[in-house]
């Protein structure tokens, strides 16, 4: 290559900024005048919630990825730079993708140290002092509760339990701002009443008081009729006010709430991927105030530090799910969320006279700081389809000076194109918006664009063991994660030493009415195929204990895998459970329609006992319980005896896991996972190496869900508009190697929408020129399908749909086999 000039270098550089500034023969273009005089709300601040178990990994990451995970999310002029920390007050029960620790599981105890909501408050204040802080509590406790048939937190005593949670706060020297009721479970209007007079009471005057973190706006029927519950509510807190898993167009708010004269909050917004949720997310931090006025948003979750197998993979700010390797993904969700924090504070107000939508699509808000020394202003095109054009002016004392211009090509998987500093502008310009983009013009300083890089993603090898001597009393031990209940480290009865113990002795009041039973996984969904697992255990009294292997999935009622069941009376079940036909509706408390538990549309959670019986148990012994998966075959072992040998072919790979029966005091302790050679002569790929592309895909439903491990997420082509087949899914192997054989595991909700019935294969080693090596027909049918290759050296393999199920195409999980070694 011959050297450039550093003159047509200089010149290269300037050709993305340049187009900011439209020729001055062009048709007249909107104006948007910045009027520091012109009304507007307070701006309260952009954040993001951990909870329902969201951020459990996180803390398990390795230095120096853990730090460099925390200033990308709430250091100033770094990443994120988050200005609100909204926490679960953990209650012990599911609350979505875990159960997260209470500080006060009876009346008597007190544990301020519980659970690591703590350890993130303190990290979020020490790199951002000015952070404000919100809480919320999906369940509680049930010595809180009250009720029978549907325990509620509405009573006095769940209110004494929130101010101990306070008090643990100030012990932490966290001072709270926020602090709502019950999550999704509409009000009790008396009981705000009481929790306003008890932060009185308390020495917590300044906690604003939130209502009521639901849906729809219901609460203004209440706030309206009840002046005693009105008085006692300081913000309005709604739910997913721009839709829910949608492209969150439109967030529009009654004009009683608007009329109301108190803060009005999306008090949580979001569940969409990191990456295909960046446009999305970008018109939900404008559009709240453009609409229905409101001046903050929530974003769940803060990040996505949970296990593939838990619902709502990947959904977050960034991911991070492997502490093992200690890689993460800080994709261009921190960057849209960048273009509004890094240039407001809480405490800057809105400027009305400066927000609406681009006639081509697209949205744009300024706000101005309270002595209007600085402003910024923030458009989106996300919606657009042809560049936007937009003339900007200030009035009424603003600064009449050039203005930083940063960009973020949302469109774009490139990260060199997210966050980009741009030429300056100056009030009069006119400026020509790129579609797919954000963009800030502010007269603030101090951003800037974290520069730390991940490690890259690696399987979780084996063996693994744990024997829980390690840790402090009353801790959950590393890459232990509680679906329900609270699994921690206690004195081992009948033996010395330290075991993993089922604390919960109560059923906690609920929110989603899910598991309601004490169930803990650890383990790589992704790399996990073939496997012995084993593990002690003792039962207090009567119940049964579980020991489970290739755990690949976990919504409503069931934990997908295979289940080894002992009882006290020596009865014992191999099962198969599965999430087949199953819903993704969630219910609420407050809906008497589905009594507190998930509604399912479909057939219900799949259960298919393998092989049962009776053999000798001792309650109050020590038993080790024991699953071998090979291939399709699965053997089942108690005390060195062979329960059964069978074999299943739904789970091929997935995570070791414990449960109880509700609710028991159980007792675990030597936990080992240890590698078994695949059968036959083809291993499969981890997941960890592989990477995904596909001609298009629906909000939630992106290719990576084809090779996350989990047969229970899939690749679905996008429905809404309808796009026709033929279409295709690309893996990348991540170099060239021999491919002896492709599975296609089809959806296995019961829906064949997307199952694939006429098929061509391709392989490249350049991701550019593809040969074709297989083609074929398959069955309408969930069944699991392989292709068998002769001698194939490839880096990319190229599934293209030609045919399938309602015009459609789809893949729950590709696997790619090579030859055993």
């Amino acid at each position: 290559m011959h050297a450039r000039p550093r003159w047509f270098l200089f010149v290269l550089s300037l050709l993305p900024v340049l187009a900011l500034v439209s020729p001055a023969g062009a048709a007249a273009p909107p104006q948007v005048t910045i009027d520091a005089t012109a009304g507007g709300r307070t701006f309260d601040g952009v954040g993001a919630l951990s909870a329902g178990g969201s951020s459990r990994l996180l803390v398990d990451y390795p230095e120096p990825q853990r730090s460099q995970i925390l200033d990308y999310l709430f250091k100033p002029g770094y990443g994120a730079a988050l200005q609100i920390l909204k926490v679960e007050i953990g209650g012990d029960t599911n609350s979505t993708d875990g159960a997260e620790p209470s500080h006060r599981r009876t009346p008597s105890d007190l544990d301020c140290d519980r659970g690591y909501e703590w350890w993130l408050m303190e990290q979020a204040k020490a790199r951002n002092p000015r952070i404000k802080l919100s809480a919320l509590q999906w369940g509680a406790p049930g010595w809180t509760g009250g009720g029978e048939a549907r325990p509620t937190v509405w009573t006095p005593r769940n209110i004494d339990y929130l101010m101990s949670w306070l008090g643990c706060a100030a012990r932490h020297h966290l001072r709270i701002d926020y602090l709502g009721g019950w999550n999704e479970a509409y009000s009790d209007p008396g009981w705000y009443v009481l929790l306003r007079q008890a932060l009185r009471d308390r020495g917590y005057g300044d906690v604003k008081v939130v209502a009521d973190d639901s849906f729809n706006w219901d609460v203004m029927g209440p706030i309206g009729a009840d002046p005693d519950f009105r008085a006692a509510v300081d913000v309005v807190g709604q739910h997913y006010v721009c839709g829910y898993l949608s492209d969150y167009l439109r967030c529009p708010s009654p004009a009683a709430a608007q009329d109301l004269g108190k803060p009005l909050h999306a008090s949580e917004q979001g569940s969409l991927p990191y990456d295909s949720g960046a446009a999305p997310l970008a018109r939900a931090l404008s559009r709240p105030y453009i609409d229905g006025g409101m001046t903050s948003t929530i974003n769940w979750s803060l990040i996505a530090s949970w296990y593939d197998t838990m619902p709502f993979q990947a959904s977050g700010l960034m991911g991070a799910n492997e502490p093992w390797s200690g890689a993460y993904v800080a994709g261009p969700s921190i960057w849209a969320t960048a273009h509004t924090t890094q240039f407001t504070e809480p405490g800057w107000r809105y400027v009305d006279s400066a927000k609406g939508y681009l006639d081509g699509g697209g949205s744009y808000v300024a706000l101005r700081s309270p002595d209007s020394r600085d402003y910024s202003l923030i458009a989106e095109t996300v919606d657009a389809t042809a560049p936007q054009r937009l003339r900007f002016s200030v009035a009424g004392g603003l600064p009449d000076r050039p203005v930083a211009v940063w960009s973020s090509d949302l469109s774009s998987g490139d990260s060199r194109r997210w966050f980009v500093r741009e030429r300056s502008v100056r009030p009069g310009d006119t400026l020509t918006l790129e579609p797919g983009h954000v963009y800030t013009l502010s007269t603030t300083r101090g951003q800037g664009k974290g520069r730390a890089a991940p490690p890259p993603a690696a399987p979780l090898g084996l063996p693994y063991r744990d024997g829980f001597e390690s840790y402090a009393g009353g801790s959950t031990p590393r890459y232990i994660s509680d679906l329900d209940g609270a699994f921690e480290v206690a004195p081992c009865t009948g033996r010395r030493g330290r075991c993993l113990r089922q604390a919960i002795g109560e059923q906690p009041v609920w929110w989603n009415g899910w598991l309601r039973r004490p169930v803990t996984v650890v383990g790589d969904l992704k790399s996990w195929l073939d496997y012995d697992t084993s593990v002690d255990t003792r039962l207090d009294g009567d119940g049964w204990t579980e020991l489970l292997g290739r755990v690949d999935g976990q919504w409503a009622d069931a934990v997908s895998g295979i289940h080894l069941r002992v009882s006290a009376a020596g009865d014992w079940q191999l099962y198969d459970e599965n999430l087949r036909g199953q819903d993704s509706t969630l219910c609420v408390p407050s809906d008497p329609a589905c009594a507190g538990v998930a509604t399912r549309s479909g057939r219900p959670v799949q259960r298919r006992t393998l092989a049962a019986g009776r053999a000798a148990v001792t309650p109050g012994t020590w038993h080790r319980l024991r699953l071998r998966f090979s291939g399709d075959q699965v053997t089942a072992g108690l005390d060195g005896a062979r329960l059964a040998r069978v074999d299943t072919p739904v789970h091929a790979s997935g995570q070791a896991g414990l449960a109880v029966s509700p609710w028991r005091h159980a007792e675990f302790d030597n936990l080992r996972v240890s590698p078994v050679r695949a059968p036959g002569n083809v291993r499969y790929l981890p997941g960890q190496l592989l990477g995904a592309t596909g001609t298009g895909f629906h909000h939630g439903y992106e290719p990576r869900k084809a090779v996350d491990g989990s047969a229970q997420s899939m690749w679905h082509t996008e429905w809404s508009p309808r796009v026709v087949l033929p279409q295709s899914l690309t893996v990348d192997t991540g170099r060239t190697r021999r491919i002896a054989q492709v599975t296609y595991q089809p959806r296995e909700d019961g829906n064949t929408n997307g199952v694939i019935t006429r098929y061509e294969l391709s392989a490249s080693t350049d991701g550019v020129s593809y040969t074709p090596v297989a083609t074929g027909t398959w069955p309408l049918d969930g069944t699991r399908k392989t292709i068998i290759l002769p001698d194939v050296g490839a880096r990319f393999l190229r599934l293209t749909a030609l045919e399938a199920g309602g015009g459609y195409a789809s893949a729950a999980e590709i696997k790619i086999g090579v030859p055993a070694r």
